[in-house]
């Protein structure tokens, strides 16, 4: 098995355990390698190297663009004027819970093309069914799961006509030809 070391200074683990200070200050670029049984088990940096190393760290995580963009663009006052919290992570449906604003256009970015937004009677269909149910899901997955739900219901009832429970009906009187009887 290949190992690639990171440092060019090498001790072993014996030692290292008798002189861990001497080690370090020895250490070329303020990191050594401590070895057992021919293999690489830790690494020891000096507080000056580890310092070096969480700037570079750091530097890299920022985001750099050659893209200006105008400040009078963003306001975030007028992006977010209601903002609603929303639970990080998995959680179970409770009351209350609503989409995202632009729900139908991101449920439109899922395939789901509603034509109206939620009304207050499917939200609180959808919530009632998955309260009962107690499943966790991210706040996106429900808001999926809310998209799925509201095309399924309005394809299934949009063909039929509601049945009148008043209306009785009347036996056909005439006989059909070719009928013997």
């Amino acid at each position: 098995m290949s190992v690639k070391i990171l440092t060019s200074t090498i001790i072993g683990l014996e030692a290292f355990r008798q002189q861990p200070l001497a080690a370090l200050a020895s250490a070329e670029q303020g990191a050594v390698a401590v070895f057992d049984n021919n293999a690489p088990v830790m690494y020891a940096v000096t507080p000056e190297r580890l310092a070096e190393l969480l700037a570079i760290e750091a530097a890299a995580q920022q985001t750099r663009s050659d893209v200006a963009l105008e400040e009078s663009l963003f306001d975030d006052d007028l992006a977010h004027p209601e903002a609603i919290p929303v639970p990080a992570g998995k959680f179970a449906m409770y009351q209350g819970w609503q989409p995202d604003a632009d729900f139908v256009r991101l449920a439109a970015v899922w395939g789901v093309a509603l034509t109206a937004p939620v009304t207050p009677a499917e939200l609180a269909s959808f919530v009632a069914y998955w309260q009962a149910e107690g499943r966790v899901f991210h706040h996106v997955q429900w808001q999926q799961k809310l998209a799925r739900s509201i095309q399924q219901s309005r394809v299934s009832g949009a063909g039929q006509q509601k049945r009148d429970i008043n209306h009785f009906p009347e036996p056909d009187q005439s006989i059909p030809d070719g009928f013997r009887g």
